[in-house]
Order: C-alpha cells, then sequence, then structure tokens
C-alpha cells in the first residue's frame, strides 16, 4: 500500500494560484503531487504513471525534476505556514512561492512501477527565501539529490481589486 499525504500544503493554495501543473490542485490534468508534514520533515508521495517513461524501465527525468521543484516550493510553504502558526487543512489559505533556483543530481536510474517518495529538510535563508534540501527515493534506495530556493510569491502576481 502507497503511503499517503493525509493534509497537503496545497489543499490550501488559493484558488487563484493553485494551477501549476505540477501541485496545483485546480490543474487536473498534472500531477497533483501533495505536500505534508512527517515529523519535522516535508514529505511528497507519488505513484508515476506508465507515460512518464524516459526508456522502458525507467522514469523520465523532466518528471523528477518536477517532483523535486514542487517539493521545494510546497516544503517552503508549509514552514512558512506553520511558522505562522497554521497547519495543512486548518482552513487559512496558504501562502505560495516561486522557484528561485532548482538544482536536481540524478544518482542513478529511477524504476518504474513503484512509489516515489521526496523528503525535505527545510532552511529558512531570509524572511522571504527558504532552501530545501530533498532526497527522493525509490523503495528505499536515493535515486535523485535536489535543492530549491523558494521565494514568497511577490506581490506583483496577486490580483488586485
Amino acid at each position: 500500500m502507497m503511503e499517503e499525504v493525509k493534509y497537503a500544503i496545497q489543499d490550501d493554495y488559493p484558488n487563484d494560484f493553485a494551477h501549476c501543473f505540477g501541485c496545483g490542485h485546480q490543474n487536473k490534468e498534472g500531477h497533483l503531487f501533495r505536500t505534508g508534514w512527517k515529523g519535522d520533515q516535508s514529505v511528497t508521495v507519488y505513484q508515476p504513471e506508465p507515460k512518464h517513461t524516459a526508456i522502458p524501465g525507467f522514469i523520465y527525468g523532466g518528471l523528477l525534476a518536477s517532483l523535486v521543484d514542487c517539493h521545494g516550493t510546497g516544503s517552503a510553504a508549509l514552514f512558512l505556514h506553520r511558522k505562522n502558526g497554521h497547519e495543512p487543512g486548518d482552513g487559512v489559505p496558504a501562502p505560495r512561492f516561486v522557484t528561485a533556483s532548482l538544482h536536481v543530481d540524478y544518482l542513478k536510474p529511477t524504476p518504474q512501477g513503484i512509489p516515489l517518495k521526496a523528503v525535505g529538510e527545510i532552511e529558512e535563508i531570509h524572511p522571504k527565501k527558504f532552501k530545501v534540501t530533498t532526497n527522493v527515493y525509490a523503495n528505499d534506495e536515493v535515486v535523485v539529490k535536489g535543492e530549491v530556493v523558494a521565494a514568497v510569491m511577490p506581490d506583483t502576481f496577486v490580483k488586485k481589486g
């Protein structure tokens, strides 16, 4: 049975800002990544589909980069939401982040047919910037390491009036 994220930060993204192909709950054609807490670490669990093939039997690297990216911005949102006194599922809209930088190291080919689990460690590096270091596991083996610097979404992205 695949591990599940019960309360995901993406569920609390305001609808106007929940269209991301990777993690937006308003984008039903997307991956619908869901990021939540497991202790002090952030976790995203995802079951790739057969269409995410690089070569037969292995996952396409772009999907893995997308998982690291969305897990990173989701983790930053989790951290700031908690810092502001909230948790996923409490009815308070979550802060949104944009990717300031993304780094991905592919350690070994990622097999198809098994769930992937991204586990992140979050560090505040500025009041509006957070660094998330992520390991992606296939079974219990780290197949990808990544780092995202996530920045609080600028006010210019928010609709006025």
